[in-house]
């Protein structure tokens, strides 16, 4: 009887250790915008169950955020930016992306309506949502594209969208970059889009992509396997599925105006990436901008170092993509 009874006890004592599938991974977006819906639909239209993996969608802030959420083990995928996922890799950060969704800014350039050009600009101050992130990125990619000065700008962190919006109201900042359903916040209030940086040809900027822990992927290959497959088809029936893809930002954006939903779906349906691939080209800008930044610190050029897209690639050979689009 005893036998019995250490044999059962051992038994639970390592059954957590022996079913590691049982374990939920939480996958976070940065915010509120429209680009995060690729995260938000595989979990609202029930395709991590589709897959086998079990997993649900937090709010952790900003880029930076998510990456130190990451690196502390907080949380198993993030979707941040391209530029602060490099950031982190470059600082011995145990990191990985291994696919992506969007490969532009989908920023406008908002600003007071006395600011009419560029120009206007100088001497200005410009809120960004936190140093090293998507936001500070493209700000400073648009002054060089409108040959503005870095230094005849004073350009500091404003909190998210809405904090933004609520300190252009209040005249405390002058400018700022925003994303849809926030863009039309910003023009009720009397801010204008000096322009609409998806068609700046320094736009070519992945602004999602999927981390994880380099370590986590080789220990966990079919755990990302599986996420990959609910990602891309999420994202796929986003761009091809008005009413579910209605459906999810109905339910996720903070703005409910009917007219707002409507413009946000119009505008990232036809922005996200399918496959869900980062764009090598836009990774090249990143990392050369980076290196024109840091001039004294040496920038490893290779992608490889930053990119993996090994479980993609296996998906298209075994024409995954192909049946999602009916393209067998």
């Amino acid at each position: 009887m005893f036998g019995k009874w250490l044999c059962t006890a051992l038994l639970l004592l390592l059954l957590p250790v022996n079913l590691p599938a049982q374990e939920t991974h939480l996958v976070a977006y940065a915010g509120f915008g429209g680009f995060q819906a690729p995260v938000w639909a595989p979990k609202d239209l029930g395709l991590f169950d589709k897959y086998g993996f079990k997993g649900e969608v937090i709010l952790v802030p900003g880029s930076v955020r998510q990456i130190q959420a990451l690196q502390g083990g907080s949380i198993n995928f993030a979707q941040v930016d391209a530029a602060t996922a490099i950031n982190a890799i470059n600082q011995g950060a145990d990191m990985v992306m291994v696919s992506g969704s969007l490969n532009s800014f989908p920023y406008s350039f908002m600003a007071q309506k006395e600011i009419r050009k560029p120009e206007d600009l100088a001497g200005k101050k410009i809120g960004i949502l936190a140093v090293g992130g998507a936001t500070e990125t493209a700000t400073i990619l648009a002054l060089r594209a409108w040959n503005v000065p870095r230094a005849s700008v004073t350009i500091f962190p404003a909190g998210d969208s809405m904090g933004r919006i609520a300190a252009m109201s209040a005249k405390a900042i002058d400018a700022t970059v925003l994303t849809y359903p926030d863009i039309n916040e910003a023009i009720r209030l009397g801010m204008h889009s000096l322009a609409e940086m998806s068609e700046m040809k320094e736009a070519s900027f992945p602004m999602n992509v999927m981390v994880v822990r380099r370590s986590f992927a080789e220990k966990n290959r079919d755990t990302v396997k599986r996420f990959q497959q609910a990602y891309a088809e999420g994202t796929y029936q986003f761009m091809t599925n008005k009413e579910r893809a209605v459906a999810v930002l109905s339910k996720r954006l903070r703005f409910k105006n009917p007219k707002g939903i409507e413009e946000t779906y119009q505008y990232f349906a036809r922005k996200f990436s399918f496959p869900t691939r980062v764009s090598p080209s836009g990774l090249r800008n990143i990392l050369e901008l980076l290196s024109q930044r840091t001039p004294a610190t040496k920038i490893d050029m290779t992608l490889s170092r930053y990119l993996d897209e090994g479980t993609l690639d296996e998906l298209e050979r075994e024409g995954f993509f192909k049946r999602l689009t009916g393209n067998k």
